[in-house]
């Protein structure tokens, strides 16, 4: 019975297995989740105001690390603002794939757009061949009808002909 149980929950943490048996990070359990966070922090890193911001914290940084007394300094400026230099290398690190996976979507989303502009295009051509079709059947069926002109022209010969046949008779 211990073994069943042993088995049941090494099962239930394999790779394998359904996602609702397994349990994971809230942030990765849903592609859409991560992808809206990855886009939001691209969005963040491609505004003035974080390369303002991005600015003048390194601004400080080296301010603070060359100007404050050395028993205050973490990060000095005769070896080239090392810190700093491992931040930013991280920073951009980090930055640039989280750009490239909200660029994926973004080209995920233009391919399904562009998708369905095609299949609306092609609708709209359809029903415009169709509309196209029934205005040409309405004018040859308007052309076999009778206009007012040729049912007076034969209303008038009908009437001759009656006007003839009773000079006839009488």
């Amino acid at each position: 019975m211990a073994r069943a149980r042993t088995r049941q929950t090494r099962t239930e943490a394999r790779l394998d297995s359904p996602r609702g048996v397994r349990q994971g990070l809230s942030l990765f359990q849903s592609r859409d989740r991560f992808g809206r966070f990855t886009e939001a922090i691209a969005r963040g890193m491609g505004t003035p105001w974080f390369l303002f911001g991005l600015s003048i914290f390194v601004i400080i940084w080296m301010v603070y690390n060359t100007v404050a007394p050395d028993g205050l300094r973490f990060d000095d400026a005769a070896i080239g603002f090392t810190a700093l230099t491992l931040i930013l290398s991280l920073q951009a690190s980090y930055a640039a794939p989280l750009i490239l996976l909200a660029q994926n979507r973004q080209d995920d989303r233009d391919r399904v757009q562009i998708e369905q502009d095609r299949q609306r295009a092609e609708r709209n051509l359809n029903d415009t061949e169709y509309l196209a079709r029934e205005v040409v059947a309405l004018r040859l069926a308007m052309n076999d009808l009778a206009s007012k002109d040729f049912i007076r022209a034969e209303l008038r010969a009908l009437l001759e002909e009656l006007d003839k046949d009773d000079d006839r008779r009488g």
